[in-house]
């Protein structure tokens, strides 16, 4: 077991940079940058089994072009989110997704060695500034550094850079979504009812599944008119998310020759 070994003590003296990879763009460019500084960081991906098919697709052509592979960690507890949500008789509330806990946290702090180096891939727009934030906040004990904040790169920035590295984004994105993570059964931290109606349209049978449980459970996912709803009471001409277009300011294009 891989994560058994990393906690060894003494296995390793040197500390490790681990780049946290969500096979989306941000994590991409996030980790071109991190390798050029750090030729020997591992990419680590926590598998949520979770994720669209054409998300593998772009990890696999993404690892081409950084010439490395992605250590997988999973939950030794949950195969699948919908599992969790079914033995946790929970989904999300005020205090997060518990799937997020369960596939995401806990592999990560199994994997994880005391003077690691954490690299994510939150980019310079406001909302993951504060996110970014708020991890450090919370997760004050670790070492931790976001690329694309220090580099000032944007989400748009992220989806140009990609692009023009030759590589096709996760289909998610010319979707609308604003990330490429969790579609098949949409991602329960959201209760924007612009983003569920999106969802709706896009994956109708994912949505199915997961207003269906949600109802089950007594969980509302989202709100409507300033009130918790179910997802199911969204109507069905409620307007959808729109899509985040790829464009570089000056950083990106200083930046382009590197990567």
């Amino acid at each position: 077991n891989v994560a058994e070994d990393q906690r060894i003590p003494g296995a390793m003296s040197e500390p490790r940079t681990i780049i946290w990879w969500s096979t989306g763009a941000a994590s991409a460019v996030t980790a071109r940058l991190a390798l050029r500084e750090t030729p020997e960081a591992i990419i680590a991906r926590c598998d949520t089994g979770n994720e669209d098919p054409d998300n593998y697709r772009f990890e696999a052509d993404v690892m081409r072009w950084l010439n490395r592979s992605v250590t997988i960690l999973k939950s030794e507890t949950y195969d699948s989110v919908p599992e969790v949500w079914a033995k946790r008789r929970y989904m999300a509330g005020i205090n997060g997704a518990i799937c997020t806990t369960e596939m995401k946290v806990m592999p990560r702090l199994a994997f994880q060695r005391p003077g690691d180096i954490h690299v994510f891939g939150y980019t310079a727009d406001a909302r993951d500034v504060e996110r970014y934030a708020t991890l450090r906040e919370n997760y004050f004990e670790l070492s931790t550094r976001a690329p694309l904040i220090e580099a000032g790169i944007t989400k748009a920035g992220c989806l140009a850079l990609i692009e023009s590295a030759g590589l096709v984004l996760p289909r998610s994105y010319a979707m609308g979504f604003p990330n490429a993570n969790c579609l098949q059964s949409g991602c329960v931290k959201a209760t924007s009812p612009d983003y569920w109606s999106l969802y709706r349209h896009h994956f109708p049978e994912g949505f199915a599944r997961t207003a269906a449980y949600s109802r089950e459970i007594g969980c509302r996912l989202t709100r409507l008119n300033g009130e918790r709803a179910f997802i199911d009471e969204i109507p069905a001409d409620h307007p959808m998310t729109n899509p985040v277009a790829p464009a570089c300011d000056f950083l990106c294009h200083l930046l382009e020759k590197d990567l």
